[in-house]
């Protein structure tokens, strides 16, 4: 069984209110939709977020049904969460989590976790633009919009 889980972050300011949604489909077929938000936050946290609670549920479903996710595919339209999770990551862990010119990553609280949840798991990540005509990713984004809080 493939997952596909199609991500996004909103953020009303930065910092500021924000949301964030994913949207879980097995086989194809949408299984569930979860999202949130946070009173003071920023986008990239909100991008993050929602690619964490996406595979939280995922890797849920496959401890009810172990070994049945083949792979696990994201869609997301950040950069930022993409690059991070399949390039940068490896630089920041092996320099104790510094970026090129020696500062602290940011958001390391949410990188650690979400390496983790990945650490033995298929996972292919795919950028996909925003606000195009990807029907689940413009999805993602009005429910992380309307998840914000006021």
């Amino acid at each position: 069984m493939n997952i596909e889980i199609y991500t996004d972050g909103a953020c009303s300011g930065n910092p500021g209110p924000g949301g964030w949604a994913a949207i879980i489909l097995n086989e194809g077929k949408e299984k569930k939709r979860i999202f949130g938000g946070e009173k003071l936050t920023t986008n990239n946290r909100m991008e993050l977020t929602a690619a964490i609670k996406g595979l939280e549920y995922s890797i849920h479903l496959d401890n009810e049904q172990p070994s049945m996710i083949k792979k696990i595919i994201v869609y997301t339209d950040s950069t930022y969460l993409k690059n991070g999770i399949t390039v940068w990551v490896k630089s920041w862990e092996k320099n104790n989590w510094k970026t090129a010119d020696k500062k602290n990553v940011k958001n390391i609280d949410l990188w650690k976790q979400l390496k983790l949840l990945i650490q033995s798991k298929e996972v292919d990540w795919r950028w996909v633009k925003g606000h195009s005509d990807n029907q689940m990713n413009n999805l993602a984004d009005r429910l992380a919009k309307t998840s914000t809080p006021s």
